[in-house]
């Protein structure tokens, strides 16, 4: 592969992967961390009850509500919010699922506890993510995490009273020259 997928070609395989791993429930409740334009959600909305689309970018949940204007679709709806920063109170959900956002958070164990308070009992997680790298993906501009390490984060989850861990590649991407 020598151009990065972009994020339709991601989005489907994380979708399929998710589809494939999670037994999802049409009666569930969802919610996306870090949504952006939603491109994962509507890929999911035909096999969930509703998902919240929640994203700390005004510009992103303008173009997410677009889009959702324009297709008709009813199950899906948006929230401008900082979970990051802030609790988000009086809401549960069966599932939680986030792609490529983990490594912008500066603190993983609290958001990932935060995804715990928010779920239902029996309630199911999902993390799409980089797996650690060099730094290239962003390049040296952009302070992220480099990745994350798929045993630390099941330390984490573990920590934070997440059970039944499993994880599996949906995707992978050979930068050029490697």
């Amino acid at each position: 592969m020598g151009q990065k997928p972009d994020a339709l070609d991601r989005s489907a395989a994380i979708a399929t992967g998710i589809l494939k791993g999670i037994p999802l429930k049409p009666h569930f409740r969802a919610m996306e961390y870090g949504a952006g334009t939603g491109i994962l959600s509507f890929m999911l909305k035909d096999h969930l009850k509703e998902i919240l689309l929640l994203d700390n970018s005004s510009e992103m949940i303008r173009l997410a509500n677009e889009k959702i204007t324009a297709s008709g679709v009813k199950n899906l709806c948006t929230k401008f919010f900082d979970l990051e920063h802030s609790e988000l109170t009086g809401e549960k959900f069966d599932f939680i699922f986030t792609q490529m956002v983990l490594h912008h958070v500066f603190d993983i164990e609290s958001i990932i506890a935060k995804f715990h308070d928010l779920l239902n009992p029996g309630g199911f997680l999902a993390v799409a993510d980089l797996y650690l790298e060099d730094g290239s993906f962003h390049g040296p501009e952009v302070d992220v995490h480099h990745g994350l390490d798929v045993e630390s984060l099941s330390d984490i989850l573990k920590k934070k009273h997440f059970d039944n861990i499993s994880h599996k590649e949906c995707l992978y991407h050979k930068p050029p020259g490697f």
